[in-house]
Formats: C-alpha cells, structure tokens, sequence
C-alpha cells in the first residue's frame, strides 16, 4: 500500500491502556478496533453494535 493509499483512521476514546479507533476500509465499510494492552480485536460494524450492545448490558 503507497502513502497516498493511507486508510482514514478516527480515535474514538483512549486512557492510558486503551484506545478505540476507527478505520475506514479501501471498500467503504468501516471497521473498529480495541486495542487493550497487547491485543487488539478487530470488529466490523456490524460486530461493532453487538459488542456495544452486549457491553451496554454489564
């Protein structure tokens, strides 16, 4: 991928451990990511409001 191809990127909440950002993909469908120390997960938006609606339940 060349420099002029760079993915669009939004942070959306980030601490000191952890950060949430947003991608928006080469094919229009964005994707989220939640980098907690180590590991990130990878979402697709609609994995996205599955795992916000099962976070808004604890």
């Amino acid at each position: 991928m060349t420099d002029d191809m760079e993915i669009p990127t939004t942070n959306l909440a980030e601490s000191n451990n952890f950060l949430i950002w947003k991608a928006e993909e080469p094919d229009g469908e964005p994707t989220y990511h939640l980098e907690l120390g180590q590991v990130t997960v990878h979402f697709f938006e609609e994995e996205w409001k599955e795992f916000l609606e099962l976070i808004r339940t604890i």
